[in-house]
């Protein structure tokens, strides 16, 4: 029999028993009016979490989906882009722009950094044609453990034309987000992260503007075609395609939560679980790739001591103790572990976690203090 883990992934995150059970419900027709209720209130309710007024769609895919729908829709074959990257999933942005055939200015502000956004506005200051078509980045950027300012870079584009579009799948109900008020044009959330559901969906809010760009749009797309989703919505509230209704259940009992406590509460529990993770760490005498001030509440990224092997690390965590956390991303792989703090993670799991973590690293022989992470924990958990 296997026991209860503790399960801190920066996604997919464990999922709550109520949310667990809604999928348990009876299949119904994804054409009839049980289904368009439910979509209705779900599409209604995302908007809160992306505080936005623009308009929002339901997709049947993981999502780096939602990323390539970003990039089919409002981007021309010929366009020039800004990618802009500090990690893993800017370069897969990049990956899926080019494969494309967008014409990719990439801009690499190193793993470790934020972006600058002082170099976006010098890039766009310097387009007087208005050749730039968009901006593609990450909210929160998961294989190194931090947030980008998204309302900074936002604010450098002035009055230039080009769409911001927004990677938030792991940044959405996580990290402070506000589409309307930062005014971001497209922004991609999953699921599997802050909304506590199971994989499935992804979910892409755009704007008037985004949409009246995609009206005109040529570029290849078939199933992600949002045209077709905007015109099934508003007309029958359903979807083109056939979605995962087990996993619509769950997003709409998930999103009960976020209804019930605010937003704005959902995001603060996610900075106190990170600020409590990142006590107990450097307590550790432990190595964090990022800055507090740039740190992620979703997920925090860990430099492995010297001599232990991350992949060790783990294997002798989810063996021993139950516990599971993530390994490095991309040139990070050998170097690092992430300790996710995402969706539904009990205050009191964190500890378990690190004790955990601290044991197995003396075991595998890191000059590790016995102990001074829960103090620091305690420490801080204890001041609120």
């Amino acid at each position: 029999m296997k026991l209860q883990e503790y399960f801190l992934l920066p996604g997919p995150t464990d999922v709550p028993s109520n949310v667990l059970r809604s999928m348990a419900q009876p299949m119904i027709n994804h054409r009839g009016p049980e289904f368009e209720e439910m979509l209705r209130t779900v599409t209604a309710q995302a908007k809160k979490v992306f505080k936005t007024e623009a308009e929002v769609f339901t997709l049947t895919c993981s999502g780096s989906g939602g990323l390539e729908a970003a990039v089919v829709n409002f981007i021309e074959p010929g366009d020039k882009v800004i990618v802009a990257s500090i990690g893993n999933f800017g370069e897969r942005f990049r990956q899926i722009a080019e494969m494309y055939d967008a014409d990719v200015d990439f801009i690499d502000f190193g793993w470790g950094n934020c972006i600058d956004p002082s170099v976006i506005a010098e890039k766009l200051k310097e387009d007087s044609e208005h050749k730039i078509k968009a901006i593609l980045c990450q909210h929160n950027e998961t294989s190194t453990a931090i947030v980008n300012p998204i309302k900074d870079i936002s604010a450098a584009r002035g009055d230039h034309p080009a769409l911001l579009i927004v990677d938030t799948v792991s940044g959405l109900g996580a990290a402070e987000f506000d589409m309307d008020g930062w005014k971001v044009d497209v922004a991609v959330a999953g699921s599997q992260k802050a909304f506590m559901a199971p994989p499935g969906l992804a979910f892409i809010a755009a704007n008037k503007r985004a949409m009246e760009i995609a009206e005109s749009n040529h570029n290849r797309k078939f199933y992600f075609d949002l045209k077709k989703a905007r015109d099934m919505l508003v007309s029958k509230g359903q979807t083109p395609f056939t979605p995962a209704i087990s996993t619509v259940y769950a997003v709409a009992e998930a999103l009960k939560y976020f209804e019930e406590v605010g937003v704005d509460a959902v995001v603060r529990e996610h900075c106190e679980r990170r600020d409590l993770v990142r006590a107990g760490l450097k307590a550790m005498g432990l190595t964090l790739i990022a800055d507090d001030d740039i740190a992620s509440p979703a997920v925090t990224a860990v430099q492995c001591p010297k001599n232990i092997n991350p992949d060790e690390l783990r294997k002798l965590l989810r063996e021993k103790y139950n516990v599971i956390i993530a390994g490095g991303q991309g040139k990070f792989a050998s170097t690092t572990f992430r300790v996710g703090h995402l969706g539904a993670v009990r205050t009191l799991d964190l500890f378990a976690a690190l004790i955990g973590l601290e044991m197995a690293l003396i075991e595998l022989g890191a000059d590790i203090p016995k102990g001074k992470a829960v103090i620091a924990m305690e420490e801080m958990l204890m001041k609120k």
